[in-house]
């Protein structure tokens, strides 16, 4: 009897169990993620700077304290000049993520008020960088803000004169139009001695507020990554002088008040401004160290 030759079979079987083990599709790679799960190429936004925030009511020292709030060297009894120094802290549920602190001091002439609020800024976007988030709710401040519009300087003012000085005058009818009967826009407005320019017939150094035009609301250039200041005078001659800044993902807000005893005082916006703004850029330099 003759046996049947199964060799090539098995070798055959053999070959097919090889080819499903290793697979005929080179074109694969093992690195390709399974269905279902996300790849780990996606870009995950960077962090902020700052994780933690400094204490507030430690954040100003007693000789900043002393100029800002000069009620405090009239009081006599020690216990209180002390918790005039120390100053209130807000109340916040997580002091890494927002805290403040408010000061208040009475004197013969005034009473001065003083509030720092620091807050940090995260974002739980993975596509969008805490930096970028604080950048936004800075520009919500500076909405709510409602800056004017600067001023123009003395060279913009030159420089429209300069170009209407170049146009060439419109003809009507083949006439030449009189120029003085409609005056340009650089003849109706005076120019301050600080660079500002006023409508004529108003006082050249202040604007209808009565604040010269230097010191009127603005942005700031030199403090922090991007800041602006306020100044508003109240009803009661108080004045308020506001300042933000913004350092990577922390937003810290600065506000001095001055209420006067007598309402025929109107608190010195310059030196107002001037004390908010130095306090500010302490607080600036703080945060760098």
């Amino acid at each position: 009897m003759q046996r049947k030759a199964y060799v090539p079979g098995v070798a055959v079987l053999l070959a097919a169990l090889l080819t499903a083990c290793t697979g005929s599709d080179d074109s694969g790679s093992t690195d390709d993620p399974r269905p279902g799960e996300a790849t780990t190429s996606a870009t995950v936004a960077q962090p902020g700077r700052y994780d933690t925030l400094p204490v507030p009511c430690g954040s100003v020292d007693q000789g900043t304290l002393d100029t800002l709030l000069p009620g405090i060297r009239q009081l006599t009894d020690a216990t209180q000049r002390e918790q005039a120094y120390e100053g209130e802290a807000t109340q916040t549920y997580d002091t890494d993520r927002k805290a403040g602190c408010r000061w208040k001091v009475e004197s013969t002439d005034a009473t001065h008020y003083l509030f720092v609020d620091f807050e940090r800024v995260v974002s739980y976007d993975n596509a969008v960088s805490d930096d970028s988030k604080a950048q936004e709710v800075y520009g919500g401040k500076v909405e709510a803000a409602d800056l004017p519009e600067p001023t123009p300087t003395v060279s913009e003012e030159e420089s429209e004169a300069t170009d209407e000085a170049t146009d060439e005058p419109e003809e009507t009818g083949g006439a030449t139009a009189d120029p003085s009967a409609s005056p340009s826009t650089s003849a109706s407005r005076s120019v301050s001695p600080s660079g500002s320019s006023t409508p004529s017939g108003s006082s050249p150094s202040a604007t209808a507020s009565g604040t010269p035009a230097s010191l009127q609301p603005r942005t700031l250039g030199d403090l922090g990554d991007e800041a602006f200041l306020d100044d508003a005078l109240g009803t009661s001659k108080q004045r308020t002088v506001t300042v933000v800044f913004r350092t990577s993902n922390v937003i810290v807000t600065v506000e001095y008040e001055e209420q006067p005893t007598t309402t025929t005082v109107v608190p010195d916006s310059a030196e107002l401004q001037d004390r908010a703004r130095n306090l500010a850029e302490r607080l600036a330099e703080a945060f760098d160290d």
